[in-house]
């Protein structure tokens, strides 16, 4: 037997490599804890993958007519192959629709500035009013079938109404109706005229702008009076749309601000000599009602004078 200090620092030993070995089991328990666990979540989506793999597309997202929105969220709502409220041709004429609108879209975005939307999208929102005509028309079409109550009326929102609207609004605020002919065919021949008398005006600015001002204004006053004087005559008859008004508008604003120019002396004689007579013509009203007046005072006061000197006759005969 050993001594008794020798017999605790044993024991001691023994206790500090038990604490050892149970920290070392611990961390080893651990790191095969997530190993185990790196391992099955691995195996976890493989094994979904595949599954998605292996799993043959429903009816409904194997359908043309199907197409799955892309969002942030994992849910949406699935549209019927076949909508029991809207039959084929319906169907059809709705994508013809969203088509001409597009195209209508495309056109008018482009034609903002310079403003050209009355020469340019006629054709494609012709193309868009015939479509909605047939959809909104209470005639059957192919198969005795009306697609106004499924395609306009079938929910609260109407939005095949609401886009046509939109771009029906734009149309008639440009007055675009005033330079084409009865059924949107072609441009007016007084809107060509138009046209190509502007193009020959920015022409001869394009040639002369390099020269003096002033020469500019000679060169090409004649061809401004004329448009400028054509584009009187379209106001006057109510020919005028948004497209001629603004390039009269920009051909203005170039004419009298970037290069100075103004019409001729013997132009504006006229309205000199007419401002003229409004600016005196109060004088003489004046003047001639002051005449008019004194004259009057003249003979209420001539028959007095008249009587005064009968009387003073007859008191001179009375005294004699």
């Amino acid at each position: 037997m050993g001594s008794p200090g020798y017999r605790f620092n044993q024991e001691r030993s023994f206790f500090v490599l038990n604490m050892f070995s149970l920290k070392s089991f611990a961390v080893v328990l651990v790191i095969l804890l997530n190993c185990i666990t790196v391992l099955a979540s691995d195996g976890l989506d493989g094994s979904v993958s595949d599954l998605k793999q292996d799993e043959a597309p429903s009816p409904v997202e194997a359908s043309p007519l199907f197409k799955p929105a892309r969002s942030s969220m994992s849910l949406s709502l699935l549209s019927f192959p076949e909508d029991v409220e809207m039959s084929d041709y319906c169907h059809q004429l709705l994508q013809i629709f969203g088509e001409r609108y597009v195209s209508a879209v495309t056109c008018l975005v482009p034609a903002a500035r310079p403003v050209l939307v009355c020469q340019n999208c006629f054709p494609s929102f012709r193309g868009l009013v015939d479509t909605y005509t047939n959809i909104s028309s209470d005639q059957a079409g192919p198969g005795n079938e009306s697609c106004r109550d499924s395609l306009i009326r079938s929910d609260r929102l109407m939005l095949v109404y609401m886009l046509y609207s939109s771009l029906d609004n734009i149309w008639t605020k440009s007055d675009c109706d005033n330079c084409l002919t009865e059924g949107q065919h072609s441009l007016t021949n007084a809107t060509l005229n138009f046209i190509a008398l502007h193009n020959q005006t920015i022409s001869c600015f394009e040639q002369n702008q390099q020269k003096n001002h002033s020469e500019l204004c000679i060169n090409c006053n004649n061809t401004y009076k004329r448009l400028n004087d054509l584009y009187s005559r379209m106001e006057k008859n109510h020919t005028l749309c948004i497209d001629i008004e603004d390039a009269m508008n920009v051909t203005r604003r170039m004419w009298s601000k970037v290069f100075s120019c103004s019409f001729p002396l013997e132009e504006t004689v006229p309205v000199i000599a007419v401002s003229s007579f409004m600016l005196f013509l109060p004088i003489i009203f004046y003047l001639s009602s002051f005449l008019h007046s004194e004259q009057k005072k003249r003979k209420l006061i001539h028959p007095k004078r008249a009587q005064s000197q009968s009387s003073l006759m007859n008191i001179q005969d009375k005294q004699s």
